[in-house]
């Protein structure tokens, strides 16, 4: 067995879950994704400061590559050197907590700390067993980048709003333009978008025993949905094989209407396609009939393992206070979880005045994306094993693209697979 599958051994993450004994002249240790170099600046002030008013509590910062962060983490759970705090994304936070590797900060948190957040991702860092797993950090949105110029083509006013709406849209732009109207990656390991979306459609993906709840009517109609699209050559063909990466090239060519992106991706579009950037506006994105968005969300999260777990949550607290959050975001092209500063940063692009039709463009969307904001939350639980369940199902839905079999099959079998892996991982349930 190896470091990591020691490590990801449910009684033996417990086992070593347990806090050793503080040491006054080690400093916290903190962990972060993907901030270096860029961020250097940032963090150095906002980890002096906190010094400042913490002379006993010393930081070490540590930024990790994106991909290397669950290796690096499970392994110093394993070697008993687990970081005081570490940002997590709420997939591998649930995953974690679900081993109890990480604290409870609920007996820990100061009186109205839940207040300061926007409640849809204070919800989301908690977990139903293990219980407030971590806080919010910074969020993103996607919106709906959309090529006015091919939907004038196709003589459409605007670009849909609901996922019922896509195949009409679809089929008036792949037949009087001969573009595509949107990319969905169906590779597994790729982006959440397409689970994201089955969610919206009113499909529920796990129940409360981690057992699959998506073999039902709603299920059967929203894996149809994608199917029908693909094997009536509404999407390209690559979805099937090629990740998101392949939208943004489409979309930076003009054979595609619409990209789903954040705000800040308009940026790129601008200098790699000005003329596309030129016809682009932003939409809200796409959404079910309640119209509930997706957000995605980093958090900052206490492992078990530290010996000083109170300070490392007034650490994680700091972080992500309204003046810090503000001035990163600032940097960084992100949105805040703060609800304090959310209201200084929408103060302030209510207060600009940009200089050209491109940083107008900018503002334009990133007011759209806070307005987004309001009526999103976190569609796919942050349930162990999720990024399993995205395998499954976009496997199952890749066979019946290419005609393998049916989409109801593809439904009933996907949940075949996951029940038989739940029922392994979960057998008390």
């Amino acid at each position: 067995m190896t470091l990591i599958a020691a490590a990801l051994a449910g009684s033996s993450l417990l086992a070593i879950g347990c806090r050793p004994q503080p040491r006054a002249d080690q400093p916290l240790q903190l962990w972060t994704l993907q901030l270096a170099p860029k961020f250097n600046a940032y963090m150095d002030g906002v980890i002096k400061a906190w010094t400042s008013d913490h002379p006993d509590a010393p930081v070490r910062w540590t930024d990790l590559p994106w991909g290397s962060v669950e290796r690096k983490l499970l392994a110093a759970v394993f070697a008993r050197t687990a970081p005081d705090v570490v940002n997590l994304n709420p997939p591998f936070a649930a995953n974690l907590a679900s081993k109890g590797g990480l604290t409870d900060l609920t007996p820990l948190l100061p009186e109205g700390a839940a207040d300061r957040y926007l409640p849809s991702v204070w919800r989301a860092a908690r977990d139903p067993q293990a219980g407030q797993i971590a806080v919010p950090w910074y969020l993103t949105v996607r919106l709906n980048l959309v090529n006015q110029g091919l939907l004038q083509q196709a003589g459409l006013k605007q670009p849909p709003q609901r996922w019922q709406d896509v195949p009409a849209f679809a089929r008036a732009i792949r037949e009087t333009t001969g573009r595509y109207a949107l990319f969905v990656t169906v590779v597994p390991d790729d982006s959440a978008e397409l689970l994201e979306s089955l969610v919206q459609m009113g499909v529920t993906l796990l129940d409360d025993r981690q057992r699959a709840a998506f073999a039902t009517p709603e299920g059967r109609q929203a894996f149809a949905f994608w199917v029908d699209l693909y094997r009536q050559g509404l999407l390209p063909r690559e979805v099937v094989s090629q990740g998101q990466s392949r939208a943004v090239e489409l979309y930076q060519s003009g054979a595609l209407a619409l990209l789903a992106k954040g705000p800040e991706f308009l940026r790129s579009i601008q200098t790699n396609a000005p003329q596309v950037a030129a016809a682009t506006r932003a939409h809200p994105p796409l959404t079910g009939a309640d119209g509930t968005a997706n957000v995605a969300l980093m958090t900052l999260a206490v492992p078990r393992q530290s010996a000083r777990p109170r300070e490392a949550l007034a650490l994680a607290l700091f972080l992500t206070n309204g003046p810090n959050q503000a001035r990163f975001v600032q940097e960084a092209p992100v949105l805040p979880s703060s609800l304090e500063a959310l209201a200084q940063v929408r103060a302030q692009l209510e207060a600009a005045r940009p200089e050209g039709s491109q940083q107008a463009q900018l503002r334009e969307a990133r007011l759209l994306s806070l307005a987004t904001l309001e009526r999103a939350r976190v569609l796919v639980p942050s349930s162990p094993g999720i990024k399993r369940l995205q395998s499954i199902i976009y496997t199952q839905l890749q066979r019946a693209m290419l005609g393998q079999i049916s989409s109801d099959q593809a439904v009933e079998q996907a949940a075949l697979e996951w029940n038989r892996y739940a029922e392994a991982r979960w057998p008390e349930h």
